[in-house]
């Protein structure tokens, strides 16, 4: 068997390891390399900010914005009051907005389509008389 290291009486510098363990660390370092410059060019996570006013001039109730693969909400929005939420699109579909007027009539709204890889911010002002209005600031659709 051969040693790593040389041996011997006299002082004098150690000749560097070699063989497999060299070997090793040098795909090691190269694979994590590759791991961060994939992970830095590849992982961009789209999101928008969404946020519902409230401007119908009456509380309303059950509110609930659909958007492709999901929805969100809140169980009231009093008059004059914003709602912010975050979302991520997934797929392409048209925004609906549904809640419940103080007088117990339920709305829906169809907005604009929205898609996957889109970002940035969405405003939806709803308004008097069952209307709204969607104030998208979005990138265009890939």
């Amino acid at each position: 068997m051969t040693p790593l290291y040389s041996t011997g009486s006299a002082p004098g510098p150690k000749s560097p390891p070699t063989g497999r363990a060299s070997f090793s660390a040098a795909c090691f370092l190269a694979a994590i390399l590759s791991f961060a410059v994939a992970l830095a060019a590849g992982c961009h996570s789209y999101h928008v900010d969404a946020t519902v006013e409230n401007r119908t001039g009456a509380p309303i109730k059950l509110l609930e914005v659909d958007y492709p693969s999901a929805s969100f909400g809140d169980n009231s929005l009093a008059a004059g009051e914003a709602f912010h939420y975050r979302i991520q699109l997934r797929g392409s579909a048209p925004l609906k907005v549904q809640y419940t007027t103080a007088d117990e009539h339920q709305v829906l709204i169809t907005g604009p389509s929205v898609s996957e890889r889109q970002e940035g911010s969405l405003q939806i002002v709803l308004l008097p008389g069952g209307k709204a209005e969607f104030r998208p600031s979005l990138t265009p659709a890939p």
